[in-house]
């Protein structure tokens, strides 16, 4: 690969070695700096962190709070060229000890399995824009805390506000992705379920399809696709949906796949999977990735932060409501 180090066999080689060397193996300092932009843009549900120095302070911080982490890579979805820059969608599964106080709170001593994706654009062997969802809610509930609870106890105790497009800040990745089959085909599906068009689901998915939702959900068949999708689009019926990324990937040994970073910005006006409506203006940051065969869309992985969106809801309502 052009520009990266001649190690990395290819993209998704460099995206999995370098996320392993600095979780697994401490590589913090120097090689944070190798693999990380001076000013590298890093978006998350609950807030926007600017420069190397705040992603390697985060990153000691969370290795407190979650010293025993293990970071098993489950996919890389990627798009674009050594010349343009490559953008990564990075499925990932931790698995932790929550030994030590940090952003979680005091240690719980509890063993915790989360999943996470990061879209990561790199060029000259470095990332400079990012953007991280992390399962939040699952974090919370295998602590023993509920989600709103837990946003409540923040947002009393005086957090940053959660991510909103008013706070973005221009990065150098201006890409879309692609133009593959396969990306468009989920993109589709997403936006007529987006357009309350959930007949959709069981004309494209599998009727026995694997889903992995929310706050660790492990679901299968259409009726779960509809319970996770149709709540999520009541809670916001008037909210704009926006695709802002898409990927299809066809590679040997694996199914067709398709990554597609998504966005609902509106009023928490319905009812749904967030409870009695609030009135609170919202955004929802989502990442989704799902694989094909031969009966349609087979499996499904789609993140947001519940907890993101919860306190976005709290911080409209009152802390003490609800």
């Amino acid at each position: 690969m052009r520009g990266f180090d001649n190690r990395w066999k290819d993209f998704p080689d460099y995206i999995l070695g370098i996320t392993k060397e600095i979780w697994e193996d401490r590589g913090l300092g120097a090689r944070m700096r190798d693999y990380y932009a001076p000013e590298v843009i890093v978006r998350m549900p609950g807030g926007i962190s600017t420069g190397e120095p705040a992603s390697t302070a985060a990153t000691m911080s969370s290795l407190v709070e979650f010293p025993d982490r293990e970071l098993l890579g489950e996919d890389v979805i990627w798009s674009g060229d050594t010349e343009a820059g490559m953008l990564s969608s990075h499925r990932i599964i931790s698995t932790v000890t929550h030994a030590g106080d940090g952003a979680f709170g005091p240690a719980t001593g509890r063993k915790i399995t989360y999943r996470a994706i990061a879209d990561c654009y790199a060029k000259d062997n470095q990332i400079s824009d990012e953007w991280l969802i992390r399962d939040n809610g699952a974090v919370v509930r295998q602590m023993g805390y509920d989600p709103k609870d837990w946003a409540r106890a923040k947002f009393e105790g005086g957090a940053g506000a959660p991510f909103t497009p008013a706070m973005d800040i221009d990065g150098p990745y201006t890409g879309r992705g692609n133009d593959n089959a396969w990306g468009q085909a989920y993109a589709d599906i997403l936006n007529r379920m987006m357009s309350a068009e959930f007949s959709i689901i069981p004309q494209q998915y599998d009727r026995a399809c694997h889903l992995e939702y929310p706050s660790g959900q492990s679901a299968h068949g259409w009726a779960a696709a509809d319970a996770f999708w149709l709540g999520l689009r009541a809670a916001f019926p008037s909210a704009k949906f926006e695709i802002h990324h898409q990927i299809g990937l066809e590679e040997a040994l694996l199914p067709p796949r398709a990554a597609i970073r998504w966005s609902l910005t509106g009023t928490h006006s319905g009812w749904g999977s967030f409870g009695a409506p609030s009135g609170a203006e919202v955004h929802v940051m989502g990442i989704c990735h799902a694989e094909f065969g031969p009966r349609g869309l087979r499996r499904e992985w789609a993140l947001l932060d519940e907890t993101a969106i919860w306190m976005q809801i709290i911080a409209h309502t009152g802390a003490h409501s609800g």
